[in-house]
């Protein structure tokens, strides 16, 4: 059963010009070291995952994939096979609980990760994989017209996979495609935001009742990148 969404993976061909781009959108530089450890990646951790840029010869930058913390799973990454064709891993989860006994507030963002968007071709399979196979809750699965269709949404950790059912003219793959952030005050963010020089658009109603939502037009390496204010409690 996998515990938790561990790591977000975000493949880039410029390590230098996409922390550059994204410490600016997270409001602190990644984890000391993180851009010269051996693998050349750079992490930002969030309070309910991590975000991680690796540089592995990408043509553009683009969502690569998941990391999942899952009991018995090995120390490092371990490939998850499956039939979508997805980057999937898993892992014990300790690294990223050394990183949060090591680092304070004060070098994370005030962000978490609400959702990542993945667009499929077969809903199906998604089951299949993400509640059948790895055991994450599948916290809905409903037909919503007004959103586009069918749609998954499978919850853990305080986090959520969204899983949307491409259209006829859609992507014909299934594709990691978006990320939705999470922040308590979404006015007093886009205002730093804006202030950075980070264009970002006025906040407005979002889908779910009572939430706000602002939508990144840059330092967004190029991946549609949403702003969410929960709704109150």
């Amino acid at each position: 059963m996998a515990n938790a969404f561990d790591r977000l993976v975000v493949s880039v061909p410029d390590l230098a010009e996409a922390v550059n781009q994204y410490q600016t959108v997270m409001g602190v530089p990644p984890l000391p070291g993180g851009a010269e450890d051996s693998v050349r990646a750079a992490r930002w951790l969030l309070t309910n995952t991590v975000v991680e840029l690796v540089a592995r010869g990408a043509a553009a930058p683009h969502l690569q994939g998941l990391v999942f913390a899952r009991e018995h799973a090995p120390e490092g990454n371990e490939v998850i096979e499956n039939s979508l064709g997805l980057h999937l891993c898993q892992c014990d989860g300790r690294f990223t609980e050394q990183l949060r006994e090591k680092w304070s507030s004060e070098h994370r963002p005030a962000l978490s990760v609400d959702h990542v968007v993945l667009r499929t071709v077969n809903p199906d399979a998604c089951i299949d994989l993400f509640r059948d196979q790895l055991g994450i809750r599948l916290a809905l699965d409903k037909n919503i017209e007004a959103w586009g269709g069918r749609m998954l949404f499978f919850r853990g950790g305080k986090m959520t996979l969204e899983v949307i059912e491409s259209s006829a003219d859609g992507p014909e793959k299934n594709v990691f495609w978006g990320v939705a952030y999470q922040c308590t005050s979404l006015a007093e963010r886009v205002r730093i935001l804006q202030d950075a020089g980070v264009q970002v658009s006025a906040p407005r109603d979002g889908r779910k009742p009572g939430t706000r939502v602002a939508t990144l037009k840059s330092h967004d390496l190029g991946i549609p990148t949403l702003l969410i204010q929960p709704a109150p409690s």
